[in-house]
C-alpha cells in the first residue's frame, strides 16, 4: 500500500475539462487528517439526514420494523408457513407474533430511544453513502494494481451489508423473538421493555450484516497470501460444525429451524472459497 494520498480537492482541470491529480504532491500528516475529518463529516450528514427522515416517520418505523416481529402481520410468519406446508413438514416453521404490550418504564425512555434509534436507522440507510467516503479516503493509498483489483468494492459491501441486514431481520429475528417471548420459568410473564426488545432486534440484525462481509474478508486476506482456498477447503468440516453452533445459538432448538440458518451461513462459505481461489491466482500472479 503506498503511504501517500492525494486531495482531489487540490486537483487542477485540464483543457478538457477533467481533472487531473498535481504531480509528485504528497499529502501532509495535517493534510491527510483534515482529508478524513470531512469524510466523517460528510458521512455524519448523511446519516443525520436519513434520521431526521426516520423521527419523522416514527411512528411507522417502530411499529412495522422495530417491533415488527411482535405482531401477526410481520412478512416472515406467513412465508415460513408457507414454506413449512411446502416442504411437507406440517406446521413446523408456523408462527404468530406475541403480541405482547411493550412498555416504557422511564421517564423520557420513548423520546430518547424514539432518537436514538432513528440514527441507528439513519445508518444502514446511508451505508452505501457512509462506506463510498471510507473508501473515498482509503482508495488513494492503493497502487493502481490493487485500486484495479477492489474494482466496485462499495457495490459489493453495500450488496452483501443489505442481504445480511435482511436475513437477520427477516429470518433470524423472528424465529429469535418468538422463542424468547414464549419461553418461561416458574410461571413468570413476558412483559418486554422497548429498550430490551430494540436491543435484541440490534443484535440479531446487524451482526448478521458483519458476517456477511465475510467473502470481502476473504478476498483481502487471500490477496495478501494469509488465506488460501486449499486452507479453508481442508477446514471445511470444522467450519460447518461451527456453522451448526452458530445457527444453534441463534435459533430455537428445532432441528428445521437451524438448517434453515445453518444453509445460508454454508452457501456464504462456499462463496469465499471461490473468492479466495481468485484472489490467490492474482497474488501468485504479483509474485512472478
Amino acid at each position: 500500500m503506498a503511504l501517500d494520498q492525494v486531495n482531489v480537492d487540490d486537483w487542477e482541470i485540464d483543457e478538457n475539462g477533467r481533472p487531473q491529480p498535481p504531480e509528485d504532491k504528497e499529502m501532509s500528516f495535517i493534510d491527510h487528517l483534515e482529508e478524513l475529518r470531512w469524510h466523517v463529516m460528510r458521512s455524519l450528514i448523511a446519516i443525520a439526514l436519513c434520521g431526521v427522515v426516520l423521527f419523522v416517520f416514527r411512528e411507522w418505523y417502530f411499529r412495522h420494523i422495530l417491533f415488527g416481529t411482535n405482531y401477526d402481520d410481520f412478512p416472515s410468519y406467513q412465508f415460513f408457513c408457507s414454506l413449512s406446508n411446502w416442504l411437507g413438514v406440517g406446521d413446523a416453521l408456523c408462527m404468530s407474533g406475541p403480541n405482547v404490550p411493550i412498555q416504557a418504564t422511564e421517564f423520557g425512555e420513548q423520546f430518547i430511544t424514539a432518537v436514538k434509534m432513528s440514527f441507528v436507522g439513519g445508518f444502514v440507510m446511508a451505508f452505501p453513502y457512509v462506506f463510498h467516503q471510507i473508501w473515498s479516503f482509503v482508495r488513494p493509498g492503493l497502487y493502481k494494481e490493487e485500486q484495479s483489483a477492489t474494482r466496485g468494492m462499495i457495490f459489493i459491501c453495500s450488496l452483501l451489508f443489505f442481504i445480511g441486514v435482511s436475513f437477520g431481520y427477516f429470518v433470524i429475528a423472528p424465529f429469535g423473538t418468538n422463542f424468547l417471548m414464549g419461553f418461561e420459568v416458574g410461571g413468570a410473564v413476558n412483559q418486554p421493555k422497548m429498550g430490551s426488545l430494540i436491543s435484541y432486534m440490534v443484535m440479531f440484525t446487524l451482526p448478521a450484516a458483519l458476517i456477511f462481509q465475510l467473502p470481502v474478508l476473504i478476498h483481502f486476506l487471500a490477496g495478501f497470501g494469509l488465506v488460501t482456498a486449499d486452507s479453508m477447503r481442508k477446514y471445511r468440516k470444522h467450519s460447518f460444525i461451527g456453522i451448526l453452533i452458530l445457527a444453534s445459538v441463534l435459533t430455537p432448538p428445532d432441528v428445521v429451524t437451524q438448517i434453515l440458518i445453518a444453509l445460508p451461513l454454508y452457501v456464504l462459505y462456499e462463496i469465499s472459497v471461490f473468492v479466495a481461489k481468485r484472489a490467490e491466482k492474482k497474488y501468485q500472479a504479483s509474485l512472478e
